[in-house]
C-alpha cells in the first residue's frame, strides 16, 4: 500500500542534525530516562483511524505513555483506542477546546506531545520535535504541515490559515508559520501556565497568543501531512470554523492589548470628529456663525467617546498586565524541560 506520507525536507533549524538521528529514538531518550512523556490525542468518531494513530506513537515513542480523550464519541473510537494499548478519557463537554481543557488539567508529565486522531499527523516525526525542544531549551515546539495532495489539505484551508496566521502576527508580533496546526510537543511548564478559554477548533490560536504574549521561547519543525483515511469524515467547516477563529482572536486582541485596541475605537470617533467639525470651524472663521448646531453637538459627542474609549484602554491595560504578571510568575514557579534531565551533549 502506498505510504500516505512523502519525504519532505525538515527546516533549517534542524539541519545541523544528522538524518540518521532524527527517528533514532534511543538516542533522543537515553539520556532523558527521567522525563516523562504523554501523548495526547484529542478524539470525536474517529475509529477508522484511531488504533493506526495509537500504533504508530507507541513505534516513535516507545517510552511514552498514550492518552486517547474522547469526546462523546458515537462509534468505537474509545474501544479501538483501548485496545491498541491506549489510556481513554472521557470528556462531555463538546469541541476540541473543551477536551484539551480536560487533556492539560488531568496528564501530569515533563513533555506533551498533541496530535489529533485522524491519521493525518506523522508520528515518526515526534523524535525530532521532542529533540528540537530539548536542544534549544523550548517550551512549544509546532509541527508545520508540508503536504503534495490537494485532499490532505484544502485550498480553502490553506488560505484561511494564511489569513488568520498573518493577522495574528501583525497584532502580536512574529512566531509562527503555521498557527493552526494540531501537532505540537509542550513543556510541562507551557502546559500548566495555560488558561484555555476556547471551546472548540480555536484553541489553536489560543495556544499561540499565550506563547507570545509570555514570549516563551518556540520553534518549528516541518512534518509531513496526510490524508484520512476513506472512512474518516473531517470535523473542520472552512467558514464557520474560520469566523469563529477570527472572532477568538479579535476578542484576545481586546483582553491582551486593551490600550491598542480601544486607541484605535478612540482614534476612529475622534478623526469623526474631525472631519465633521471641519467646515463648522471654517464657516465661524469666515461669517463668525455657527449655523449647524446638530453637527456641532454630534462632533462633540464623538471627541467625548473617543476620550472615553481611550481611558478605558488605559484602564484595562493596567489590569492586563496584572493579569500577564501572574501568568509569567506562575509560568517561572516550574523548572525548564532542561533541568528534568541529566546534561546532554
Amino acid at each position: 500500500m502506498e505510504s500516505r506520507y512523502r519525504e519532505t525536507p525538515v527546516r533549517e533549524s534542524l539541519h545541523s542534525y544528522s538524518p540518521h538521528r532524527f527517528f533514532d529514538t534511543n538516542h533522543v531518550f537515553a539520556k532523558s530516562a527521567k522525563r516523562r512523556l504523554a501523548v495526547i490525542l484529542p478524539c470525536y468518531n474517529e475509529q477508522a483511524a484511531i488504533a493506526r494513530v495509537v500504533t504508530d506513537f507507541r513505534q516513535a515513542l516507545p517510552e511514552a505513555v498514550i492518552y486517547v480523550f474522547d469526546n462523546s464519541s458515537t462509534d468505537g473510537t474509545a474501544d479501538k483506542a483501548r485496545k491498541a494499548g491506549a489510556i481513554v478519557r472521557q470528556v462531555n463537554l463538546p469541541g476540541k477546546g473543551n477536551v484539551v481543557r480536560r487533556m492539560f488539567a488531568d496528564v501530569d508529565a515533563d513533555i506533551y506531545i498533541m496530535a489529533d486522531g485522524d491519521a493525518t499527523y506523522h508520528a515518526a516525526s515526534a523524535p525530532s520535535m521532542i529533540r528540537k525542544l530539548l536542544h534549544d531549551n523550548l517550551d512549544m515546539v509546532v509541527g508545520v504541515r508540508t503536504h503534495q495532495s490537494s485532499e490532505a489539505y484544502r485550498r480553502g484551508h490553506k488560505s484561511g490559515n494564511r489569513l488568520l496566521t498573518s493577522t495574528t502576527t501583525s497584532i502580536f508580533g512574529s512566531g509562527f508559520t503555521d498557527m493552526l496546526s494540531g501537532y505540537r510537543v509542550f513543556s510541562r511548564r507551557f502546559v500548566k501556565s495555560f488558561p484555555a478559554m476556547s471551546q472548540g477548533f480555536e484553541i489553536e490560536t489560543e495556544l499561540a497568543i499565550h506563547a507570545l504574549e509570555l514570549r516563551m521561547p518556540c520553534g518549528e519543525v516541518s512534518t509531513p501531512y496526510g490524508t484520512r483515511p476513506e472512512e474518516s469524515e473531517s470535523k473542520l467547516r472552512t467558514y464557520s470554523d474560520g469566523f469563529r477563529i477570527l472572532k477568538t482572536i479579535i476578542k484576545l486582541f481586546a483582553m491582551e492589548r486593551p490600550l491598542r485596541f480601544y486607541g484605535l475605537i478612540a482614534l476612529g470617533f475622534i478623526v469623526s470628529a474631525i472631519i465633521l467639525a471641519v467646515p463648522i470651524v471654517v464657516t465661524y472663521l469666515e461669517t463668525g456663525m455657527v449655523p449647524r448646531f446638530p453637527t456641532a453637538i454630534l462632533s462633540t459627542g464623538l471627541v467625548i467617546t473617543g476620550a472615553i474609549g481611550f481611558i478605558t484602554g488605559l484602564i484595562l491595560e493596567t489590569v492586563t498586565v496584572g493579569r500577564r504578571e501572574i501568568k509569567q510568575l506562575h509560568y517561572l514557579s516550574m523548572p525548564p524541560v532542561s533541568s528534568m534531565s541529566m546534561n546532554e551533549d
